[in-house]
Protein backbone atom coordinates (compact mmCIF):
# COMPACT_ATOMS: atom_id res chain seq x y z
CA UNK A 1 0.00 0.00 0.00
CA UNK A 2 1.40 3.38 -0.85
CA UNK A 3 0.26 5.70 1.87
CA UNK A 4 1.50 3.01 4.42
CA UNK A 5 4.86 3.07 2.86
CA UNK A 6 4.80 7.32 2.84
CA UNK A 7 4.02 7.04 6.45
CA UNK A 8 6.60 4.41 7.63
CA UNK A 9 9.63 6.37 5.56
CA UNK A 10 8.22 9.78 7.14
CA UNK A 11 8.16 8.34 10.47
CA UNK A 12 11.74 7.06 9.84
CA UNK A 13 13.00 10.44 9.68
CA UNK A 14 15.43 11.98 12.22
CA UNK A 15 12.67 15.28 11.61
CA UNK A 16 9.84 13.12 12.83
CA UNK A 17 11.45 11.63 15.37
CA UNK A 18 12.24 15.51 17.28
CA UNK A 19 8.67 16.24 16.42
CA UNK A 20 6.70 13.22 16.81
CA UNK A 21 7.26 12.93 20.67
CA UNK A 22 6.09 16.41 21.42
CA UNK A 23 3.18 15.61 18.85
CA UNK A 24 1.52 12.01 18.58
CA UNK A 25 1.00 11.71 22.74
CA UNK A 26 -0.97 14.83 23.10
CA UNK A 27 -3.32 14.18 19.82
CA UNK A 28 -3.75 10.78 21.10
CA UNK A 29 -4.74 11.32 24.56
CA UNK A 30 -7.42 14.42 23.52
CA UNK A 31 -8.86 12.07 21.00
CA UNK A 32 -9.09 9.41 23.44
CA UNK A 33 -10.30 11.64 26.04
CA UNK A 34 -13.27 13.18 23.39
CA UNK A 35 -14.17 10.07 22.00
CA UNK A 36 -14.38 8.35 25.63
CA UNK A 37 -11.82 5.95 24.59
CA UNK A 38 -13.28 4.76 21.33
CA UNK A 39 -10.85 6.29 19.22
CA UNK A 40 -6.87 6.70 19.66
CA UNK A 41 -5.98 8.52 16.57
CA UNK A 42 -2.31 6.80 15.77
CA UNK A 43 -4.48 3.70 15.68
CA UNK A 44 -5.61 4.65 12.40
CA UNK A 45 -2.31 3.14 11.23
CA UNK A 46 -0.81 0.80 14.07
CA UNK A 47 -3.07 -0.82 16.56
CA UNK A 48 -2.78 1.27 20.26
CA UNK A 49 -2.90 1.18 23.76
CA UNK A 50 -3.16 3.87 26.08
CA UNK A 51 -0.75 2.34 29.23
CA UNK A 52 -1.43 3.68 32.41
CA UNK A 53 1.89 2.88 34.82
CA UNK A 54 3.23 3.68 37.78
CA UNK A 55 6.14 6.26 37.93
CA UNK A 56 8.88 4.82 38.63
CA UNK A 57 10.62 7.52 40.85
CA UNK A 58 7.03 9.86 41.43
CA UNK A 59 4.89 7.10 42.11
CA UNK A 60 1.91 8.45 40.46
CA UNK A 61 0.04 7.38 37.92
CA UNK A 62 1.04 7.71 33.94
CA UNK A 63 -1.20 7.46 31.25
CA UNK A 64 0.62 7.35 27.71
CA UNK A 65 -0.39 6.37 24.03
CA UNK A 66 1.98 3.81 22.42
CA UNK A 67 1.73 1.53 19.23
CA UNK A 68 1.29 -2.37 20.03
CA UNK A 69 1.55 -5.45 18.83
CA UNK A 70 -1.87 -7.20 19.64
CA UNK A 71 -1.13 -10.83 20.53
CA UNK A 72 -3.55 -13.14 20.74
CA UNK A 73 -6.79 -11.89 19.63
CA UNK A 74 -6.25 -9.05 22.24
CA UNK A 75 -5.58 -11.18 25.38
CA UNK A 76 -1.84 -10.03 24.69
CA UNK A 77 0.35 -7.25 23.58
CA UNK A 78 4.07 -6.32 22.39
CA UNK A 79 5.30 -2.52 23.26
CA UNK A 80 8.22 -1.75 21.73
CA UNK A 81 10.16 1.39 23.42
CA UNK A 82 11.65 2.67 20.11
CA UNK A 83 11.07 6.02 21.62
CA UNK A 84 10.68 6.97 17.91
CA UNK A 85 14.53 6.34 17.32
CA UNK A 86 15.62 8.80 20.33
CA UNK A 87 18.55 8.04 22.65
CA UNK A 88 17.09 7.46 25.28
CA UNK A 89 14.57 4.79 26.81
CA UNK A 90 11.26 6.15 26.75
CA UNK A 91 9.74 6.66 30.30
CA UNK A 92 7.33 4.30 30.34
CA UNK A 93 9.62 1.57 30.08
CA UNK A 94 10.84 2.32 33.08
CA UNK A 95 7.52 2.58 34.37
CA UNK A 96 7.54 -0.93 33.85
CA UNK A 97 10.91 -2.11 34.94
CA UNK A 98 10.04 -0.76 38.36
CA UNK A 99 6.15 -1.61 38.07
CA UNK A 100 5.62 -4.57 36.21
CA UNK A 101 1.32 -4.67 36.93
CA UNK A 102 0.39 -1.61 35.42
CA UNK A 103 -3.54 -1.32 33.06
CA UNK A 104 -4.38 -0.71 29.39
CA UNK A 105 -6.80 0.76 27.79
CA UNK A 106 -7.98 -1.29 24.75
CA UNK A 107 -10.81 0.18 22.37
CA UNK A 108 -12.21 1.50 24.99
CA UNK A 109 -11.92 -1.26 27.49
CA UNK A 110 -9.56 -1.02 30.81
CA UNK A 111 -7.58 -4.13 31.35
CA UNK A 112 -5.29 -4.55 34.04
CA UNK A 113 -2.29 -6.07 32.87
CA UNK A 114 1.01 -7.57 33.35
CA UNK A 115 4.70 -6.43 31.67
CA UNK A 116 7.59 -8.34 31.47
CA UNK A 117 10.67 -7.18 29.80
CA UNK A 118 12.15 -10.10 26.77
CA UNK A 119 15.16 -11.09 26.81
CA UNK A 120 17.13 -13.38 24.77
CA UNK A 121 15.80 -15.45 21.93
CA UNK A 122 12.16 -14.86 23.60
CA UNK A 123 12.99 -11.29 22.39
CA UNK A 124 15.34 -12.27 19.37
CA UNK A 125 11.57 -13.40 17.65
CA UNK A 126 9.62 -11.00 18.87
CA UNK A 127 12.01 -8.33 17.43
CA UNK A 128 12.20 -10.18 13.94
CA UNK A 129 8.18 -10.26 14.55
CA UNK A 130 8.07 -6.43 14.84
CA UNK A 131 9.91 -5.49 12.18
CA UNK A 132 7.65 -7.63 9.81
CA UNK A 133 5.13 -5.55 11.51
CA UNK A 134 6.43 -1.91 11.28
CA UNK A 135 9.82 -1.97 9.12
CA UNK A 136 10.76 1.54 11.06
CA UNK A 137 11.76 -0.40 14.09
CA UNK A 138 14.80 -0.97 12.08
CA UNK A 139 15.80 2.44 11.10
CA UNK A 140 14.70 3.37 15.23
CA UNK A 141 17.25 0.64 16.43
CA UNK A 142 20.29 1.72 13.68
CA UNK A 143 20.49 5.61 15.20
CA UNK A 144 20.71 4.32 18.56
CA UNK A 145 23.14 2.52 20.66
CA UNK A 146 20.82 1.25 23.27
CA UNK A 147 18.91 -1.96 22.68
CA UNK A 148 15.05 -1.23 21.85
CA UNK A 149 12.92 -2.89 24.95
CA UNK A 150 10.42 -5.19 24.07
CA UNK A 151 7.94 -6.19 26.38
CA UNK A 152 5.35 -8.31 26.53
CA UNK A 153 2.06 -7.15 28.76
CA UNK A 154 -0.91 -9.56 29.33
CA UNK A 155 -4.04 -9.96 31.22
CA UNK A 156 -3.82 -10.40 34.92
Amino acid sequence: MIGERVVQKVSSTRGFAKVAPHLVPVLDRAVHRLTRGRVLLSAQMLPGVILTSIGARSGQARRTPLACMPEDGGRGWILIGSNFGRTDHPAWTHNLLAHPDAEVNWKGADIPVTARLLEGEERAAVWRAALAFWPPYATYQARVEREIRLFRIVRR
